[in-house]
């Protein structure tokens, strides 16, 4: 298979640098995925993802099951074909989009027996059934399916998520391993996850027990779901700490600009959030400075770029005013536009991070960032 991961530098905080070669391409760590739910980053094309240096990004399996279908993307030769997406792809198992929908959905040992959003049909979701799908869809690395619950949570719901998710990894890698050995070696990463809510000896518990599976790598699922941001970090250290040091590490759905470097310091390796795209369709921009709320009427005759301090194709030739404009006006190219810039400041974010670690300097970079987001948005 054409997989490997490589920790090259570690940071005195406990960063790491290292790379990630996927057959679709080598991905420098840490990095940041954009968000590409239904096969497409919400307002960017994949020729400006490429521009933007976008080496890996996240497409969704419940989406994708359930429009178009994982078979027909099979047919039309994967994800990566269908989506003309040359580089790396990551899929998540469903799972939170699953559980996410609590008027649709039965949880049972079996798996998730749950409504389509769209059309009201009726679906079961196995541990099997992700790993299935995500095989036909052809990601480079799978997710499996876990059992996420709402924060805070009783003790007890979080014990037996525990033990649900560790039922359904079992289950998940078995299925993956079985087709591995009637097809030959796949093309494909599956990560394990871990669970335990806001409880430190869960979290130890949970990782632990996913140790014996040998997953490739292993994520930390869970957080960043309404608790505290220390609350995340304690709850991501404990994982992080038993985790095998050279197998990749991935905090799922985070997180704010200020944060990553953060998470960086736990040593994780990768992260994805839907922020960056979502702030600036509701025109919440990202800045060096700070956050930009656009409509503001003080940026009207503002003839300045979003951040004086980026190099994206964006700042390079649009002012304040005339965004500002746009978004007054309802047009699509002010959405366009906004996560452009946005998703730039985000992977510019992981390059200075990665930057930062090569020469042992991440506290600093964090000390910075923290600062400049402490007062609200301009």
């Amino acid at each position: 298979m054409n997989f490997s991961f490589e920790v090259s530098k570690t940071d005195p905080s406990g960063a790491r640098r290292g790379r990630l070669i996927t057959p679709h391409g080598t991905v420098e760590t840490p990095f940041f995925m954009p968000v590409g739910t239904q096969a497409t980053v919400k307002g960017l094309t994949q020729e400006a993802l490429e521009e933007l240096g976008a080496e890996i990004i996240l497409a969704n399996t419940y989406h994708l099951y359930l429009r178009p279908g994982h078979e027909l993307v099979r047919k039309l030769g994967g994800l990566h074909k269908f989506m003309s997406w040359p580089r790396a792809i990551l899929t998540d198992s469903g799972g939170f989009q699953v559980f996410s929908l609590s008027d649709l959905r039965k949880v049972s040992d079996e798996g998730v027996r749950f409504r389509s959003h769209l059309d009201g049909s009726e679906h079961l979701l196995t541990p099997e059934k992700a790993a299935e799908i995500q095989l036909a869809l052809g990601s480079d690395i799978a997710m499996v399916l876990d059992e996420c619950i709402e924060t805070p949570a009783p003790r007890d719901k979080a014990e037996a998520a525990v033990k649900r998710t560790m039922e359904w990894a079992k289950r998940a890698r078995a299925y993956f391993l079985e087709q591995a050995a009637s097809n030959g070696d796949l093309p494909q990463w599956q990560f394990g996850i871990v669970q335990g809510a806001t409880f430190a000896d869960l979290r130890r518990e949970s990782a632990k027990q996913l140790l014996d599976l040998d997953f490739p790598g292993y994520a930390v699922g869970g957080l960043a779901v309404g608790e505290p941001h220390e609350i995340t970090c304690e709850m991501a250290a404990e994982a992080t700490a038993l985790l095998p040091k050279d197998r990749l590490r991935y905090l799922m759905g985070v997180g704010r600009p200020e944060q990553i470097a953060d998470y960086v310091a736990l040593g994780i390796d990768m992260m994805d959030c839907v922020l960056p795209t979502r702030a600036a369709r509701h025109a919440c921009l990202y800045t060096s400075e700070g956050r930009v709320l656009i409509k503001n009427a003080r940026y009207a005759a503002d003839q300045r770029p979003i951040d004086p301090n980026c190099t994206c194709s964006v700042c390079r030739r649009y002012s304040r005013a005339y965004l500002r404009h746009l978004f007054a006006a309802g047009e699509l190219t002010a959405a366009i536009l906004a996560t452009h810039h946005n998703v730039h400041f985000y992977l510019d974010i992981m390059r200075q991070i990665r930057e930062a670690i090569e020469f042992g300097n991440l506290a600093n970079f964090s000390s910075e960032m923290h600062t400049r987001y402490a007062v609200g948005p301009a």
